[in-house]
């Protein structure tokens, strides 16, 4: 039997990690070794950004919530308390969308705030 030789497997694993690295700068874009550290880093990197992206919007939804309540004479803690005393269960994204897209509605939001 004659002896198995890992050429090809080695050539697709290489292959693939270089095809991941394309983009990269200098040796992490053609050398397999140091291309390999460059996507491993990148793939932490990935995982933990897409942790802080939800973080990061939840805080510019936060932000612009904010201005249009003050707008309105009305701190965010004030709207935000309000909207659970009048059972009105937007999130923040919908509500920051309203604020910005639709200023007719958001004051309507805000009227029945007003009103508790």
């Amino acid at each position: 039997m004659a002896r198995a030789k890992t050429g090809t497997t080695r050539h697709q694993r290489h292959k693939k990690i270089l095809k991941a690295a394309k983009g990269f700068r200098q040796s992490r874009r053609t050398h397999h070794k140091a291309a390999k550290e460059a996507v491993l880093h990148a793939g932490q990197y990935a995982y933990a950004g897409r942790k802080l992206r939800k973080r990061a919007f939840r805080s510019l939804w936060i932000q612009r919530l904010n201005i249009a309540a003050r707008e309105h004479d009305l701190s965010y803690s004030n709207f935000i308390a309000g909207l659970k005393k009048v059972n009105i269960s937007l999130d923040r994204k919908i509500l920051a969308d309203i604020a910005v897209r639709d200023h007719r509605v958001f004051e309507q939001i805000i009227e029945k705030v007003k009103s508790t």
